[in-house]
């Protein structure tokens, strides 16, 4: 379990906040405004109202206590994420994570404290864009720029055979990591298992290996 700050409760930081208590972490979150806070306070333990731009709110909130902190206030005012990152840091949280809707607010919030920046609309339209746009795509993870996780159908020629019989990593330099069968997911450690019909393979590699591999 995690202690966790998360400063403005619009619709990205609410669902976020509500996801992180949902999985068992220690969430408090603020915003400005009474309005949302109210409405986060129907899903949240710990809600409080106030200005995070304000030094002194933000010493009174114990920033350096909490695991994660997380401005979620980007796509409302690229100034006041700013400004909440560089106080996050003055009065010593450990790691500020950050939104950001543009490039170059990215860079900026990361040359001023910020220890990861989420651009979550580039990335859901980037993940969108492999899911929907390459074919016997069901689903994308990108792990980093370059290696990624896929969803895909067990190809048909594979179907009764084993990992190792289809010499998949050394043929094909992509690692099978686990079977998906409706919602239920199997990690698969065993290079003798053999694939099945009406299963979906979550295989992880470089992403231009596994469009190769794709087409």
């Amino acid at each position: 379990m995690k202690s966790i700050l998360v400063i403005g409760l619009g619709r990205f930081g609410l669902i976020m906040a509500d996801e992180l208590e949902n999985n068992g972490n220690e969430v408090l979150g603020v915003d400005i405004s009474e309005r949302r806070a109210d409405d986060a306070a129907t899903r949240l333990r710990n809600v409080q109202i106030g200005d995070a731009t304000d030094e002194n709110f933000i010493a009174s909130l114990g920033v350096a206590n909490f695991d994660v902190c997380v401005v979620a206030v980007g796509g409302e005012s690229f100034q006041t994420a700013l400004e909440t990152t560089v106080l996050l840091k003055d009065y010593g949280a450990k790691f500020v994570v950050a939104r950001a809707n543009r490039d170059v607010h990215e860079k900026l919030l990361l040359r001023n404290g910020a220890d990861d920046v989420v651009c979550a609309d580039r990335e859901a339209a980037e993940r969108l864009a492999v899911k929907y746009g390459t074919k016997h795509v069901f689903d994308y993870i990108e792990l980093t720029d370059d290696f990624g996780l896929f969803e895909i159908p067990a190809p048909e020629s594979w179907l009764g055979k084993s990992i190792a019989k289809v010499n998949v990593r050394s043929k094909y330099n992509i690692n099978i990591i686990a079977t998906k069968v409706g919602e239920k997911i199997t990690p698969v450690t065993n290079p003798e298992y053999i694939f099945n019909k009406g299963e979906n393979i979550l295989i992880m590699g470089e992403e231009v290996v596994v469009r190769k591999f794709l087409r």
